[in-house]
């Protein structure tokens, strides 16, 4: 039997589940059931994160954001960062960044793929260097930012 992939998001709380249809099919429908009250879960969540100043981001960005940024995968395909390496790095990086990380090294980019169930990088260190070279991102010691240019490239404000 073929398998089947799903990704949903309500609120903070995300599933994502590759498997055989019939099994995700299920969770579905699990899903389905609960919908109204993971909704207000969720609106109770929104409504009461925001408090105080709690955040740890300059100029105010981040903590506000957290709970627009949508699962890597669907950033990735609306970034067409699917299917080239180098843009997929940069997109990954710019994700990470939406989520608070401002400074990040190559394995903070393979770690968010892969546990975001996406595919690896065959060479995350040449994509960071190809990223450098066309001054979207620039090494700090054994981490790296993203540029203001590389910011622009993703269509995303940066820091």
């Amino acid at each position: 039997m073929p398998n089947a992939k799903i990704e949903i998001k309500i609120g903070e709380l995300h599933f994502s589940a590759e498997a055989e249809q019939q099994w995700v099919a299920s969770q579905l429908d699990k899903i389905i059931a609960k919908a109204d009250v993971l909704g207000k879960l969720a609106e109770k969540h929104e409504s009461s994160g925001g408090g105080g100043g709690g955040g740890s981001d300059k100029k105010g960005g981040s903590p506000a954001k957290l709970g627009a940024v949508p699962a890597l995968g669907s950033f990735l395909g609306s970034k067409n960062a699917t299917t080239n390496q180098v843009r997929k790095f940069l997109t990954t990086a710019g994700w990470l960044h939406l989520k608070g990380k401002n400074k990040m090294g190559t394995a903070d980019i393979t770690k968010a793929l892969k546990d975001n169930h996406q595919s690896r990088l065959g060479n995350p260190a040449d994509c960071l260097n190809q990223n450098v070279k066309k001054g979207f991102c620039e090494k700090d010691g054994t981490e790296f930012f993203i540029t203001e240019e590389g910011f622009t490239e993703l269509g995303i404000q940066g820091a």
